[in-house]
């Protein structure tokens, strides 16, 4: 996948630094619960079959270390998601080389993570997706001294075009001198439309999701794109803004379906996933959970 991924144009590899372990379990999303008239109030997502999931998905730190040397061999930047303050320290002290790392959309306003993240890292790409305006706008005043980069998301698994609002890099854009979109569309039915409109739209960084396998082969299949894909992505990136636009208009039919609104609320299928995720994996010290928004008490 790096070689792949490097052959083909991109600049940036990023893995996830996830621990099965730290997965916690909450007894409401054992079950779940719909309205008798089909409505899900909670979603449904039970512990014991998530860690049977995620434990043989783990990357050890020795396994970190590799990929870091092998991006670097092939030219690419290399970075992660963090996902829990035990984690951190462990993680940071490897050599990463740009001191990036990402922020997960559910941790953009979990201010005891970002604090201690800031300990260790100087670039942050935040993801926005799940996030209310005015959590993005008190996460960009507390990283105010970092480098930071918001990345406007859309934490729907397929997204689709209609709720892609690719008007929100606007919004960013006072956030940010820079802003990316995280592109989580459809690759058979939408291919990298949205990710072109992206780049038209002044977007300096596509985050997408990658594999070299076929799509029924992985999870995150349907919204990977592959090598080829990401070539015509560089290609597209490569060319002069005005000429981005001009093909954008000229081969996306959908462009302005695409743009959508600059400012809006989070949609229920959002709100769910954002109840879910913020507490789907905590440190755990002592039996108790210690969430990425909770600071330290203090004695």
């Amino acid at each position: 996948m790096i070689h792949a991924a490097a052959e083909n144009g991109a600049t940036y590899a990023k893995i996830q630094s996830i621990w099965a372990n730290d997965l916690t379990r909450r007894e409401r999303f054992e079950e779940g619960k719909t309205t008798p008239q089909g409505l899900v109030e909670t979603i449904k997502r039970p512990y014991q079959l998530e860690y049977e999931r995620l434990k043989p998905l783990e990357l050890s730190l020795e396994d970190h270390q590799w990929f870091i040397e092998e991006c670097q061999r092939r030219g690419l930047i290399p970075f992660t998601t963090l996902f829990t303050r035990g984690t951190v320290d462990a993680v940071a002290a490897l050599p990463w080389p740009k001191r990036l790392v990402k922020i997960a959309s559910y941790d953009c306003a979990s201010y005891a993570l970002l604090s201690d993240l800031k300990r260790h890292f100087d670039t942050f790409f935040v993801s926005t997706g799940a996030t209310h305006d005015e959590e993005i706008a008190r996460t960009a005043e507390f990283l105010k001294e970092k480098h930071v980069v918001f990345f406007h998301c859309v934490t729907r698994y397929p997204n689709t075009f209609d709720n892609c609002h690719l008007a929100r890099l606007d919004f960013l854009r006072q956030f940010s001198a820079a802003v990316g979109w995280s592109d989580h569309t459809r690759v058979s039915v939408d291919g990298i439309k949205a990710s072109k409109a992206a780049l038209a739209l002044g977007a300096d960084y596509i985050e997408r999701h990658f594999t070299i396998l076929p799509a029924e082969q992985t999870k995150d299949g349907p919204i990977s794109i592959g090598p080829t894909h990401v070539k015509k992505l560089a290609e597209f990136a490569a060319l002069s803004p005005d000429d981005r636009l001009r093909e954008a208009h000229d081969s996306i039919p959908e462009f302005t379906r695409l743009i959508g609104q600059r400012t809006r609320a989070l949609t229920h299928e959002e709100l769910l996933n954002r109840d879910y995720y913020r507490g789907r994996f905590a440190t755990h010290i002592e039996g108790r959970p210690r969430y990425n928004w909770i600071p330290e008490e203090k004695s």
